[in-house]
């Protein structure tokens, strides 16, 4: 049996470009596609985090550097120039292949250059009473009690 889980995420991306006119996809920088494991032309899903769309299209390889996150075509009309983005590749694998699978996971900065790549996150599981820290969320709860770690992907 074969799973499709996630290959490659480049998460919180600032949107740079829209360009309506243009066949469609979405133009990347280079480095960003390398450290994620996305190829050009590989299907890829988006989600907008600003307006909650989800669309796919494919992936164009733009200059490496600049950190150009651009939506071609049709895709364009789904975002705004200065949304927050979360791109992601998928892959099939099998069953015995999903036990030792970790994506990799791209974190960006405002101006779409690389502050983090890691192959999976080790999260916290809340238990009542817990304050968890991680650098994008703030869960503030009453006093801690108990903390255990699991596997969690984001």
């Amino acid at each position: 049996m074969k799973v499709n889980m996630l290959k490659g995420k480049i998460h919180r991306a600032t949107v740079v470009q829209a360009e309506l006119n243009y066949v469609g996809s979405i133009t990347v920088d280079k480095d960003l596609l390398d450290a994620a494991g996305i190829y050009e032309y590989e299907k890829v899903h988006i989600v907008d985090i600003d307006n909650g769309a989800r669309f796919e299209t494919y992936t164009i390889a733009g200059e490496r550097g600049t950190g150009m996150i651009c939506l071609n075509g049709a895709a364009a009309r789904c975002v705004q120039v200065g949304d927050k983005i979360i791109l992601m590749a998928y892959c099939d694998l099998d069953t015995e292949e999903v036990k030792n699978h970790k994506p990799k996971v791209v974190f960006v900065n405002e101006e779409n250059k690389i502050s983090r790549i890691t192959s999976w996150f080790k999260a916290p599981v809340l238990k009542t009473g817990v304050r968890v820290s991680v650098p994008w969320v703030r869960i503030p709860l009453s006093p801690p009690k108990q903390l255990t770690e699991v596997n969690c992907f984001f």
